[in-house]
């Protein structure tokens, strides 16, 4: 693996990456407003080459969100709103059956609107299982399989899901396989009053907001693969594994956790972890990842992937208690 003391090269490269990726996070500020951790934890899901799920009410910008990240970072970009009766073709695509002017019949594969670099899956939990379960190939494998027959999905793949946490009714909640496919799951709040206050005056005047591409794909990519060539200390990675295992019910760690943790993240979360880590750390142009790191993108990673004891929910114990209590010893 190549590393900064064997290419000195490559801090060179992580700083021109770095000086445009903040280009990417002023210019989507100026579209999103109020949102600069949601925007972050967007970018730090793309750089980590990870599909993220976010929940938010409606109203908060998070289709914006998805076509300004499109626009500045060069990506073709499609939504896809989920319904009750949404079918898997709709999303992959299906076979056609078409006849030549001499006559033979062949089946010509439709392409659905999977097939893009920037895909938004709106409100995904209102999809039956078996439509959501279209999607988990494609985010998992970059491949869709139709008639024997596998066809790629355009690179770089992300996808951008979103979940209304307060109407339940009519849905149906994504399954633990699901769920692990997303690299992080990112809470979308109101903006506060300065924010709002600006988000007015700028979205109902009549001037047109132009954003121009910044990173392109290929670029993209290439970011990609430096966050993986970032190193990691001892430090930070026995930091991920001991919050990561400490989650777990049964290791013995703290058996108060234990009882009130139904079940926990597997190793995809550990990975998750470390890549979102390099990533933030690449974001703000330092050269490795550090534990407050860790810290920070604790809850974003793990909390999709656990569940509380219907006795921890019975005292009120919410998730975010929880995710207090396993950082606590890493601080």
């Amino acid at each position: 693996m190549t590393t900064l003391e064997s290419d000195p090269q490559l801090v060179d490269r992580l700083d021109e990456i770095g000086t445009k990726i903040q280009d990417v996070r002023e210019a989507t500020a100026t579209v999103i407003f109020g949102q600069e951790r949601v925007i972050d934890l967007a970018l730090v899901t793309l750089l980590s080459g990870g599909h993220a799920l976010l929940i938010g009410v409606p109203g908060l910008a998070k289709t914006s969100l998805v076509e300004t990240l499109g626009a500045v970072l060069g990506l073709e970009n499609k939504r896809i709103q989920f319904t009750p009766d949404l079918m898997p073709s709709d999303i992959v695509g299906s076979e056609v059956l078409e006849e030549d002017s001499s006559g033979s019949r062949a089946f010509r594969f439709v392409k659905g609107p999977i097939f893009t670099q920037l895909l938004m899956a709106d409100e995904i939990n209102r999809a039956s299982p078996k439509t959501q379960s279209a999607l988990l190939q494609a985010m998992q494998e970059h491949h869709v399989t139709m008639a024997g027959v596998r066809h790629d999905v355009p690179l770089p793949f992300h996808v951008l899901a979103t979940q209304n946490p307060l109407e339940q009714e009519g849905t149906y909640p994504l399954p633990e396989a699901q769920l692990d496919r997303f690299l992080l799951q990112i809470d979308v709040s109101y903006p506060d009053i300065d924010a709002e206050r600006r988000m007015l005056f700028a979205t109902t005047g009549t001037e047109e907001r132009k954003l121009k591409t910044i990173l392109t794909a290929e670029e993209l990519m290439v970011a990609q693969r430096l966050v993986r060539q970032l190193p990691v200390g001892d430090q930070v990675v026995d930091a991920i594994l001991k919050l990561v295992r400490s989650a777990r019910p049964g290791t013995g760690i703290d058996q108060t956790l234990d009882e009130m943790i139904a079940w926990g993240p597997g190793p995809r979360a550990s990975q998750a972890l470390m890549l979102a880590v390099r990533a933030k750390a690449m974001m703000e142009g330092r050269l490795a990842p550090s534990v407050d790191d860790v810290i920070d993108l604790a809850e974003p990673v793990l909390k999709h992937r656990m569940s509380l004891t219907f006795a921890a929910r019975a005292e009120g114990i919410e998730m975010s208690d929880m995710m207090a209590r396993l950082i606590e010893p890493l601080k």
